[in-house]
């Protein structure tokens, strides 16, 4: 397990300020290959039935529909206030359920379900239960207590019946975006959302029966200050959800055209993102919060905390997840899933993704199978990532080589990270230090063969 404590240091985070993968998979998208494709899919489907005790499979739908664009988002959406778009995608949608549900075994339990987008409530209640209704027909959805089956919801538009509605068909957790409460800064990214309306959700999603309520916040947003930043922390804390995911803005408007509408004079100074990064690790720690790593924090009885002290927790598309042993399955437009170790992509705009299914073909896009060698480094960089912890002896094991001379030069170099305080060889082989695990992402890139 890892050690929970963190120590913000500017300096260092300054010094090692350069992009980097996030290590939501390994490897990351960019090598993934239009090589793979439906046939290797199928393959891969088939081959994860015939194991000797098949993996519970884990669900990821895409709703790419907003009514408006918040400006600092990169995410894949559609922006339309036209419900009638929403009725087209879903016809497509039940259809690729039919066609996904064929190639897995009936008896393969669904552990984990994860609503994302977009704004997954631009969908109506009826709509959101005929599409989880259509999913108990072709897989098998759980009904233990322990599931996760989650929704990102957004406070703008949620009724309290909303919410009502879908504690009814089986979510039991909710994610919701917040960013920042600033009037000015709301105004700036195009999302202005009232305070009451979003506490309100939290507290009625609790008496609802959802057992956690993740909140999303963004720092270096334009317009943003550290006496707003500090109040908005103060406002959510004394909501107490179970989770944080503080964000790191990333202005990107040659990729992300929404972008483009925000001033880049607006934008925090590095200086000022960086206050904003100590803010948040203060208070939230202050707080009682743990630092799971990667901008996440989460209470001290929280699933995830518990995952990451079980060794169950691992990275995916959605970030930290507890259930590293199911196959993922991707539905929806561009959506991404992993079955044993093959990562699958659908297409990525709604034409192709149409065409596909009114062809009455799955409409995978792209895709990836690893080597051993991706496997091994993929297990290194999730241990790091996940528990900051590398165990030399263990991993070699598993994977049948020699720690030290398979890894020898990526040993050497982290040697100057290991000076500068981000880790230290010791038992059982690399350990992250407290002012490391903010910098996760850097050590990783170490073992990164791309």
């Amino acid at each position: 397990m890892t050690s929970q404590q963190i120590r913000f240091d500017a300096d260092l985070v300054r010094r090692y300020d350069r992009a980097g993968p996030r290590y939501t998979s390994y490897p990351t998208a960019v090598q993934f290959t239009d090589k793979f494709g439906l046939n290797e899919y199928k393959a891969a489907a088939l081959a994860s039935n015939q194991d000797p005790i098949p993996r519970p499979l884990s669900l990821y739908v895409h709703i790419p529909f907003c009514s408006s664009p918040c400006f600092y988002c990169g995410c894949t959406k559609v922006i339309t206030r036209n419900h009638e778009k929403a009725e087209a995608y879903l016809y497509r949608l039940h259809r690729e359920i039919e066609l996904q549900g064929q190639l897995y075994d009936q008896d393969r339990e669904v552990e984990q379900l994860h609503f994302g987008g977009g704004t997954p409530t631009f969908l109506t209640s009826l709509e959101i239960e005929r599409l989880i209704e259509k999913l108990g027909q072709h897989f098998k959805l759980s009904n233990r207590e322990d599931r996760e089956y989650s929704i990102e919801l957004d406070p703008r538009t949620i009724t309290t019946d909303t919410l009502k509605d879908l504690r009814k068909v089986g979510f039991n957790r909710c994610s919701l975006g917040v960013q920042d409460f600033d009037p000015l800064v709301q105004e700036a990214v195009n999302r202005v959302q009232s305070v009451p309306d979003t506490l309100r959700l939290i507290r009625e999603a609790r008496e609802f029966g959802f057992n956690s309520v993740s909140v999303d916040l963004i720092y270096g947003l334009p317009k943003q200050n550290i006496p707003g930043f500090s109040k908005t922390l103060d406002t959510v804390l004394a909501a107490r959800p179970n989770r944080f995911a503080v964000y790191a803005y990333a202005h990107l408007p040659q990729i992300f055209k929404p972008q483009r509408q925000i001033k880049v004079e607006d934008l925090a100074t590095p200086e000022t993102r960086l206050e904003l990064l100590g803010l948040t690790i203060e208070k939230l720690s202050a707080a009682g919060y743990v630092y799971i790593g990667m901008d996440h924090f989460a209470l001290p009885d929280d699933e995830l905390v518990l995952a990451q002290q079980q060794g169950t927790m691992y990275r995916n598309f959605q970030g930290y997840s507890t259930r590293g042993y199911c196959d993922l399955v991707g539905l929806g437009v561009s959506s991404i899933g992993k079955v044993g170790d093959n990562y699958i992509q659908n297409m990525k705009t709604l034409p192709e993704y149409y065409g596909a299914l009114d062809r009455g073909v799955l409409p995978v896009h792209r895709g990836y199978t690893m080597t051993r060698d991706d496997v091994i480094r993929r297990d290194v960089i999730q241990q790091i990532m996940c528990y900051g912890i590398l165990d030399f002896e263990a991993t070699a094991k598993r994977h049948g080589i020699d720690f030290r001379s398979y890894f020898a030069s990526e040993l050497l170099a982290l040697e100057p990270m290991v000076a500068d305080g981000l880790a230290e060889f010791a038992e059982p082989g690399l350990r992250v230090l407290p002012a490391g695990r903010l910098l996760l992402r850097h050590l990783g890139m170490a073992f990164d063969a791309y």
